[in-house]
């Protein structure tokens, strides 16, 4: 590791990390965690709320048996939606591979939601810098109007903060005005410190979001993580005046997961963060059950 500390460059994300010291230990992370949820979660069990968190979803399909068949009924779907429930609002985004771009915005009729693509070598972030950076811009060029990528992890882990904010900001370039959303992967930073420092860094280097998880390895998304991203995004914004979202995403499998996530941004952030422009949850599972709660019967719209 000490041999990434000898650089201009280096010193440069050393610093940065400096002005952000980690505040908490683990065992402080998960007793003010449960506190939380003891405390708030029950109060947020509405149906405004399960409408709100509804509208911040970024509606997902990764699988590796994914068509553009398959991704124009999923995208059909979306358009239904909003042809048959006119009186809610529909969610956020539509979350896709990069291959599926231009199938989601030929079809994709409602002006309200994104079309997100998972970029930069998904899920591992295991590829050359090059193929990340043009993976973005053809996906942007297909019609995404955001980009999810995964940090280079094992950079971040021995060290490399230069390799992995040179990497995050030569895709934010590309990006430009549209959203760039840096996963940390959380499961695999596994302490609090770590996922505290990645969190500073990915925001250091342009990030407009930072997510917890890809949902392809375990542990995905755990509250224990969203407090601590949600607490270096508050400092981050305490200092530099810049808001950046919260992404939850991965096991995220009850509404009740959902309304933990609200919760700990309330708590933590603030309300001003809980519109689909700050907060957003990564979920394939969670719309239908959230409709059944909202409509009070059993729905299997998605």
């Amino acid at each position: 590791m000490e041999h990434y500390h000898d650089t201009e460059e280096t010193s440069k994300y050393n610093n940065a990390l400096d002005l952000y010291p980690t505040p908490l230990t683990d065992e402080q992370v998960k007793s003010r965690t449960a506190q939380i949820v003891e405390k708030y979660v029950a109060e947020n069990d509405t149906v405004e709320v399960k409408k709100q968190i509804f509208n911040c979803l970024d509606l997902t399909t990764l699988k590796t048996e994914d068509s553009e068949e398959s991704v124009l009924k999923f995208t059909e779907r979306v358009n239904d939606f909003d042809n048959e429930y006119p009186d809610l609002k529909g969610v956020a985004a539509i979350c896709v591979y990069p291959n599926f771009a231009k199938i989601v915005s030929q079809s994709l009729e409602v002006e309200s939601v994104n079309i997100a693509c998972v970029s930069g070598g998904f899920p591992s972030s295991q590829t050359f810098t090059e193929v990340k950076v043009a993976e973005t811009a053809l996906a942007l060029a297909d019609g995404a109007t955001e980009i999810d990528i995964v940090i280079p992890v094992g950079k971040f882990l021995v060290g490399d903060y230069e390799g992995m904010c040179d990497e995050i900001e030569e895709i934010k370039s590309i990006c430009g005005d549209r959203h760039l959303k840096v996963i940390l992967e959380t499961g695999a930073l596994k302490s609090a410190d770590n996922i505290w420092k990645a969190s500073i860094l990915a925001m250091y280097s342009g990030a407009d979001f930072i997510k917890t998880s890809t949902g392809k390895q375990e542990p995905a998304a755990t509250p224990e993580a969203a407090y601590v991203m949600c607490q270096a995004i508050k400092a981050y914004h305490d200092k530099t005046g810049r808001k950046v979202g919260f992404k939850p995403a991965g096991g995220i499998n009850s509404v009740n997961d959902a309304l933990i996530y609200y919760t700990i941004v309330k708590e933590v952030l603030g309300k001003e963060w809980l519109t689909n422009e700050l907060f957003r949850l990564g979920t394939s599972r969670l719309a239908n059950l959230l409709l059944s709660d909202i409509l009070g019967e059993e729905v299997k719209f998605f």
